[in-house]
């Protein structure tokens, strides 16, 4: 199968290009390196350096390779910056994905499988707990209401024109190459701060929480998707609450550190907590989270940790 990975250069994106190749398909990644690094990228797949906001662009590459599925994750991802910088959550999040599903039906690609969020659509202390997939919208910041307005317009393609669709609603995700910048990146921040011996800051006084997710398992999610999950909405993540604290101090332990945080004043657009119900990933995918919390931070703290040895900031 011929795959377009958008946003493969970054974090998640690089870990699926390295799968789908491992599973034999032939994959593409479009990326701008705003946040991706392409010492990431697979040698095996093709690399284009361009935004998903450059329709022309965009239309040469889809021309040349006319992917059967597109993998959507080419993103704004700040939420706090979407709040002050709204017209950038909306370009690349809502034109940017407009502009691929253009391109999809010019092209005859089949599916796509979109990278959406589990924690800011649902509104500032969202209830009842854990979130299903069909509670209501209640966006708090631009970057959540530009990831439903992608959503909807997904849909509204596969309506219009057939295009297949899944839509994964992610936890924070996190594990090896992970960039400290935007959405859900608290272990790498603290793993960066700590191993250069500063004090990191938790926004609040501790209790938010998130659903956290080992990248592996996104990564199998993903996988499954190529055959499974047609035209659905679907919540991957552990499935149970991690708070601020916690999450410092599974790092910390991790890192070996004894490290004292600093206490700062809650950002804008943060959400108290959430945590996803994730039944409908097991009945449609059969998939459910394996690798634990313990499992997955020795394995981000032993990337990290290498990076600091080998003196660079990421190794593939």
């Amino acid at each position: 199968m011929k795959i377009i990975v958008t946003g493969g250069a970054g974090f998640i994106g690089s870990h699926l290009v390295d799968a789908y190749i491992k599973a034999g398909h032939k994959v593409s990644v479009i990326d701008n390196l705003d946040t991706g690094k392409k010492i990431f990228v697979n040698p095996k797949a093709k690399f284009y350096k361009i935004s998903v906001t450059d329709l022309k662009k965009m239309d040469v590459i889809f021309k040349k390779e006319r992917p059967d599925l597109v993998v959507h994750l080419a993103a704004f991802d700040y939420i706090t910056r979407s709040v002050k910088e709204p017209e950038n959550a909306v370009k690349v999040n809502v034109l940017g994905t407009l502009n691929v599903l253009k391109l999809m039906v010019k092209y005859g690609s089949k599916k796509i499988i979109f990278a959406s969020t589990g924690g800011p659509l649902y509104g500032f202390s969202p209830k009842p707990l854990p979130l299903k997939e069909d509670r209501p919208i209640e966006s708090v910041s631009p970057y959540g209401a530009s990831k439903a307005f992608a959503e909807e317009t997904i849909r509204l393609y596969y309506r219009l024109y057939g295009i297949k669709y899944t839509v994964f609603r992610y936890p924070n995700v996190y594990g090896p190459r992970q960039y400290p910048k935007g959405v859900g990146k608290a272990v790498a921040i603290f793993s960066k701060l700590i191993l250069r011996n500063k004090r990191p800051t938790i926004f609040g006084d501790g209790s938010k929480f998130r659903d956290y997710a080992y990248i592996d398992d996104v990564v199998r999610a993903h996988l499954l998707a190529i055959k499974k999950g047609d035209n659905e909405t679907i919540n991957i993540g552990w499935g149970k609450p991690t708070s601020d604290l916690e999450l410092l101090n599974a790092v910390k332990k991790a890192l070996g550190s004894n490290i004292v945080p600093i206490f700062g004043k809650r950002q804008p657009g943060e959400v108290d907590g959430f945590y996803l119900d994730v039944t409908k990933a097991k009945k449609l995918l059969g998939w459910k989270a394996k690798i634990t919390m313990k499992q997955g931070m020795k394995k981000t703290a032993e990337y990290y940790k290498l990076c600091k040895k080998l003196k660079k900031k990421f190794i593939r």
